[in-house]
């Protein structure tokens, strides 16, 4: 097995109190079992020496130790769920943050609405030169019968 590159008091203190937390869990679930470390020990296949560092929340034995301890007292644990994509809410606020930033600039600024009195000149002249041309199409039959 290759060395640890982390010293155990390298660990910050919050992951230390886990384990720790951890540890006293399985001293707890073991004894109102009523069962033995050597007992413990020889159902994960380990010897009793590490089984006691588990009990004392030793954080240089491998996590599988652990986790096997944790599926002996909760075989249906479903340990992956803990940090499943879906409940890593840090990094899906950050991926919402850069969907909102690409849309941001893939998105042409809204065009501006014209002023309404614009748009009404624009109609009343538009009707003006309509009414102007039908009047002069009406009147250019006439004008050249007259002559």
């Amino acid at each position: 097995m290759p060395a640890q590159q982390t010293k155990p008091t390298d660990h910050p203190q919050a992951v230390i109190q886990q384990i720790e937390l951890l540890a006293q869990n399985i001293v707890l679930a073991r004894k109102r079992r009523k069962e033995t470390q050597a007992q413990w020990a020889k159902k994960l296949g380990v010897s009793q020496p590490t089984m006691a560092r588990i009990e004392k929340g030793d954080p240089a034995v491998a996590m599988a130790s652990y986790v096997m301890c944790m599926w002996l007292i909760s075989p249906n644990l479903a340990l992956a769920d803990l940090i499943a994509p879906q409940t890593d809410l840090l990094s899906l606020e950050r991926e919402i943050t850069q969907i909102r930033a690409r849309r941001a600039t893939a998105l042409p600024a809204p065009k501006a609405k014209p002023d309404i009195s614009a748009r009404a000149a624009r109609t009343q002249s538009d009707s003006s030169a309509q009414a102007a041309a039908g009047l002069a199409a009406l009147l250019a039959p006439t004008q050249g019968k007259a002559k």
